[in-house]
């Protein structure tokens, strides 16, 4: 059901960027989990976005099928970089005072860094055990090991500061990305969630704030 509909998305009227993704297992393996998919999406406008989830033949069957669904809106801080030859985010006009925070990064590994890449990730990501501000983390992509991203959520931007510029692991991963040039493309985004609908095992991981 993510291989087959692509047609489905990619004729989303409104829509102007989109991407069906896989998910890695928990702490980053780059292991498949088949039990979790997602799909990214740049709309237009809300009323395209709500008329696409509310009426589309895709949608509908998704959430026939699933145990779960979960849905997030965002509005876009800062995007630099691209994806697949693009920066598919635009900053946001509709900015407020909330102090979620949300992050995407996205990276197209260069081939003969991949062993390399993989070896050095536990390492850049431990500190995310004991950082109190995340609320949640999955590890996404369009390809196994090859393209790899993550979204998370964050309590505030003090505590996304504190992992991605005071914790040794992910200071050490930034320092060899400069080194050694490992992505062929790469891109970091931030967004505010404004709205989400549905639940993730259970619970909505925005109401831990």
């Amino acid at each position: 059901m993510m291989q087959f509909a692509q047609a489905a998305f990619s004729n989303a009227k409104g829509q102007e960027f989109y991407k069906l993704l896989g998910t890695g297992r928990d702490g980053f393996d780059p292991k498949p989990d088949f039990g979790v998919y997602a799909v990214l999406q740049v709309w237009k406008s809300e009323e395209a976005a709500n008329d696409f989830f509310n009426n589309a033949r895709i949608i509908k069957k998704y959430r026939k099928k699933a145990a779960e669904c979960y849905q997030i809106f965002m509005r876009n801080i800062v995007a630099r970089g691209k994806w697949d030859g693009q920066n598919p985010f635009r900053k946001s006009d509709d900015l407020d005072d909330t102090l979620t925070y949300a992050v995407i990064t996205r990276a197209t590994i260069k081939t003969r860094f991949l062993l390399r890449f993989w070896g050095f990730v536990p390492k850049s990501q431990q500190d995310l055990k004991t950082n109190t501000g995340l609320l949640f983390t999955k590890g996404i992509g369009e390809i196994p090991f090859k393209n790899m991203a993550t979204f998370s959520l964050w309590k505030d931007l003090d505590s996304l500061n504190k992992f991605a510029y005071q914790t040794e692991g992910h200071v050490k991963a930034i320092g060899k990305t400069r080194e050694l040039g490992w992505y062929s493309e790469e891109l970091f985004s931030r967004f505010q969630p404004y709205r989400s609908s549905g639940s993730w095992f259970g619970g909505n991981p925005l109401e831990k704030v």
